[in-house]
């Protein structure tokens, strides 16, 4: 098949019948199928476009119940249609939105739920009272090449994963990333190498499939913001048309992309948004689940189904556990998986999975033991975020049975500390011992708790510790946008300063850090930026800031390339050292035919930790080694304010190698393997406020 020009066909192609199966549209021999999932529909139309700016169809196709519906699903075959051709989908039935939540409108036109590329480029946001006439300016499907399956690849847990949370768009589309293809998949290519030297192992992409960037308060939208992050899906099976250089070739590009990503030796994650769609509330956009299978797909008001139920905090709540949506979802991430080649996922705001269709809760909902138990899900990694808007907390009790969460309370609990809040120190052992108290009584592993201090929601790390509240004033909402907990210390000062000792005390509470997420058990998550000290100036919901605040600015500065040393050097040391991501839990007793129980924990005296202490801010623990050849490792955690002399276990006399010291001058903050360093024995001293980490020599 062949691509028509701009001006498009000419002639009106014959149809024919088609089938109900696969969903979208699918070049077949003789033409491509169209079908869609409509259960009340009594009226269907296929609206065909030369292309994407193209103001009128060149041919509207009515389908007749006898011929083109099987069971819910509507369907034709239009023979010998090119390549790239776009379409919306028209549909009438009942609009008896208070009694059955229809809400068939004939005067829209639909995109496509399975479309696997769309076109934005005459869309614009209106809301659903927008009496205006809009002519045919909407979004649209395009019709595209068929991909091949991505082959089989091994499937990889998250064992000894080390996770870098990246958004697209914002990673290459600063000035300085010197990338020919800003913003795209395409740049994120060429920055592989960087992700590479890093020693990340897998890249979790912020929202990539199709969103609508027009989602914003009308407050961010007059100043020009947009809906940045891209938690505003419409489109589940279409990577987002602006991440690519050529819309037509959408899937390819970023199966392109994790292609390139899996030559490198790079795992790649995706958030999905499978809790809300961009089509929001009753005031918001029809875009297409709701002039398709409103009843079906949303959450509803039983007394009054006019109202959307809201669990999301963003207008509506998709109704996972309908049988016909749970399917929906498991076969889009399938189609990810299996065509496009992603290697497993993360789901925002994954509580309201545990939500009937009711809204209330389920002991055993459907959906995440569906995703889990698919064939082809089985095999990769998925993470959810536990909880929802609407006060549902899953962390340590997600439904299902091999899900890892993301860890908020290991987030708190750090934090707490490293600001130096007193008597945490059995909190954080549990913490950094992979949060056994949340995952081992019902047999679940570190690897369920992913472990991270800061992500792209919150604070960066370099303004955790710069700001003690958040300045979100250029979103537009007067700063009440963000959350008020961020649990920050401003170091002293407030904000940006000159201040030689403030900086320089930020920089070793960024290193503390970052040095307790790696010397955890669990699965240590870093945000994009964090390693080059990134600030948004105490911006902690840049959701909307798609410029230079939002973006990773490539500019190097003396600061960052200490911290990305660093950074690089612990993600070494986490790599050679097995013992800080084995995949199971501590026993206090020898494993693997070692002498050393796998866990010693201690305070300022060896075996003495502080645990009762209410006043304690130091916690040090002795790590042995997985084999014969890994040399035992004790850390020392001292966030007091003063320094302490700290005992150090005496084995075999050998002696100790201090290869990680957060309170020394660059470089000698971390050492690497091939230096040598003096060595101590007995005793060491711990400045305030630092992380120290010894290697046995």
């Amino acid at each position: 098949m062949t691509s028509d020009s701009e001006t498009g066909p000419a002639r009106v192609y014959p149809v024919h019948p088609g089938s109900r199966f696969p969903p979208g549209a699918t070049v077949v021999p003789g033409g491509v199928n169209f079908c869609v999932f409509s259960r009340h529909a009594t009226q269907v139309e296929l609206l065909l476009y030369a292309a994407p700016s193209s103001r009128e169809p060149f041919q509207i196709v009515p389908l007749v119940s006898e011929r083109n519906r099987t069971f819910f699903y509507w369907h034709v075959l239009v023979e010998n249609l090119p390549l790239h051709i776009c379409y919306t989908w028209r549909a009438d039935g009942p609009r008896d939105t208070q009694h059955t939540g229809c809400a068939f409108d004939p005067s829209k036109e639909l995109l496509d739920p399975f479309a696997r590329a769309v076109s934005t480029d005459l869309w614009t946001r209106r809301p659903a009272g927008d009496t205006a006439d809009a002519g045919h300016a909407t979004h649209r499907a395009i019709v595209t090449e068929p991909m091949l399956a991505s082959g089989s690849r091994a499937s990889r847990g998250l064992d000894d994963a080390i996770i870098y949370e990246l958004h697209v768009g914002g990673f290459t589309r600063h000035p300085s990333s010197g990338v020919a293809h800003p913003g795209t998949f395409a740049g994120l290519i060429e920055k592989i190498p960087y992700l590479k030297q890093l020693g990340v192992t897998h890249v979790e992409l912020l929202p990539v499939m199709a969103f609508d960037e027009q989602d914003v308060p009308q407050a961010a939208a007059v100043r020009g913001l947009c809906n940045y992050w891209g938690y505003s899906t419409h489109s589940y099976y279409s990577p987002h048309p602006r991440y690519c250089i050529d819309t037509n070739r959408a899937p390819q590009e970023f199966r392109e992309l994790t292609d390139a990503l899996h030559a490198a030796g790079i795992f790649v994650l995706l958030d999905v948004v499978f809790n809300h769609t961009a089509e929001g509330d009753a005031s918001g956009p029809v875009i297409n689940f709701k002039g398709l299978a409103n009843d079906i797909f949303y959450h509803l008001d039983g007394g009054d189904r006019r109202r959307y139920r809201d669990y999301t905090g963003c207008g509506n709540t998709v109704n996972c556990n309908h049988p016909v949506v749970t399917a929906f979802i498991v076969h889009c991430l399938e189609y990810w998986v299996e065509e496009l080649g992603v290697d497993g996922f993360r789901f925002d705001l994954a509580s309201v999975f545990a939500r009937d269709q009711r809204g209330e809760l389920m002991a055993d909902p459907p959906i995440p033991w569906a995703i889990e138990s698919s064939r082809v899900l089985s095999r990769v990694p998925l993470i959810a975020e536990a909880w929802d808007a609407a006060g549902l907390y899953h962390v340590g009790a997600f439904p299902g049975m091999a899900w890892a969460e993301w860890n908020g309370r290991y987030r708190d609990v750090i934090r707490q500390f490293v600001r130096g809040d007193r008597g945490l120190v059995g909190k954080v052992a549990s913490c950094i011992a992979g949060s056994s108290d949340l995952y081992a009584d019902d047999g679940r592993l570190p690897s369920n708790s992913i472990n991270f201090v800061t992500c792209h929601d919150g604070f960066t790390l370099n303004d955790l510790v710069s700001y003690e509240v958040k300045h979100n004033e250029a979103n537009g909402e007067e700063n009440r946008d963000g959350s008020d907990a961020n649990i920050s210390w401003n170091c002293g000062t407030e904000g940006e300063t000159d201040d030689p000792e403030v900086l320089r005390f930020r920089l070793r509470q960024a290193r503390n850090l970052i040095a307790i997420l790696f010397l955890s058990r669990g699965v240590p998550m870093l945000l994009a930026g964090d390693e080059v000290l990134r600030g948004q100036r105490g911006n902690n919901n840049c959701y909307c800031q798609d410029n230079a605040l939002g973006w990773f600015d490539w500019t190097p500065s003396d600061a960052g390339m200490d911290m990305s040393r660093f950074v690089r050097e612990l993600i070494a040391l986490r790599k050679r050292h097995a013992s800080l991501h084995r995949a199971r839990f501590f026993t206090g007793r020898p494993a693997n035919g070692q002498t050393h129980p796998d866990v010693a924990w201690h305070g300022e005296r060896l075996h003495e930790p502080a645990w009762h202490d209410p006043e304690s801010c130091l916690l040090a623990f002795t790590l042995a080694g997985q084999t014969s050849d890994e040399p035992l490792l004790h850390v020392v955690f001292n966030m007091d304010q003063v320094a302490r002399l700290v005992a150090l276990p005496d084995f075999d006399k050998r002696g100790w190698r201090r290869v990680v010291d957060t309170a020394a001058v660059p470089p000698h903050d971390i050492v690497p393997l091939a230096e040598e360093v003096r060595a101590e024995s007995k005793a060491c001293r711990v400045q305030a406020r630092s992380v120290v980490v010894f290697e046995e020599r």
